[in-house]
């Protein structure tokens, strides 16, 4: 789900960022709901520690080799790969988004290949699990002009990588490549914030909502910066992990640095379920 802020009007005046902010929340929640969103998510399994190669759950054997996963089968296990009956052994390599374009399916279920600093692991992403079924929404705050800011972008010389708690307990490396920092209610903040390969922003924060009346920690994704740095900061659309929806994921904890002093009442704040 891309963080876009909104379409400009056919007559060429400025948007309204109220009724912005109502589109991007509405698409937000339709992303979430969808087939193979965060709420299908039922398990992520690390081959590691299942060595005989049953995953929990999943028909076949899997079983690493060295940059490949190997994935054993017959007919009767009812996978398919690359959209065709499977039977017999291949070797596969980690998936990228989306979802549904992912190689084995299990009928309407996706097995994702996924790896991290090394380890391979399954994920079973199900239309028809329980969570996507009592989702109701997510509860965010209405759109506040105070909560949009000018703000800078300062790269780092290098890219630093630093050891954060991820949801799963684990502790994994986080890799950051700046600083975004802005003013607000006139003291200066600053978030350490990764680039994505479209040059977008990410940053992992907490606040002093957090755990309170808002998850216990979000996501921030700011637009690409301009070439001089200059960055919107919006957290009327900071977003709920994918954690916040499946506890399956293995989303990191803010960095040292990247809980705020203050409490931002903006943004989303919790999944609503039946």
């Amino acid at each position: 789900m891309s963080d876009t802020h909104g379409t400009h009007p056919a007559d060429g005046t400025s948007p309204d960022p109220g009724a912005a902010w109502r589109d991007w929340h509405e698409r937000r929640e339709a992303a979430v709901a969808s087939s193979y969103g965060p709420l299908s998510l039922t398990g992520t399994h690390w081959l590691a520690d299942f060595p005989d190669g049953a995953l929990p759950g999943l028909p076949g054997e899997w079983r690493e080799d060295g940059d490949e996963l190997v994935l054993t089968a017959d007919a009767g296990d009812g996978l398919t790969v690359d959209g065709k009956p499977f039977a017999g052994t291949v070797r596969l390599t980690a998936d990228h988004p989306p979802v549904h374009e992912s190689r084995v399916a299990a009928g309407d279920r996706r097995l994702v290949v996924l790896r991290r600093e090394g380890l391979w692991a399954v994920r079973d992403f199900d239309p028809g699990s329980a969570a996507r079924r009592a989702f109701q929404g997510i509860e965010a705050t209405p759109y506040d002009p105070r909560w949009t800011v000018p703000g800078v972008y300062r790269p780092y010389a290098e890219e630093r990588s630093v050891r954060v708690a991820n949801a799963d307990g684990r502790e994994r490396g986080l890799g950051l490549s700046g600083e975004v920092v802005f003013e607000l209610d006139g003291r200066v903040h600053a978030l350490q914030a990764a680039v994505e390969d479209d040059g977008s922003l990410w940053a992992v924060f907490a606040d002093a909502t957090s755990g309170g009346s808002t998850f216990r920690f979000r996501f921030l994704r700011p637009e690409a910066p301009a070439a001089d740095g200059a960055v919107t900061v919006d957290l009327n659309r900071a977003l709920l992990p994918p954690c916040a929806f499946a506890d399956h994921f293995i989303c990191p904890f803010p960095p040292p640095g990247n809980t705020l002093d203050l409490a931002v009442e903006a943004g989303e704040r919790r999944v609503r379920t039946a």
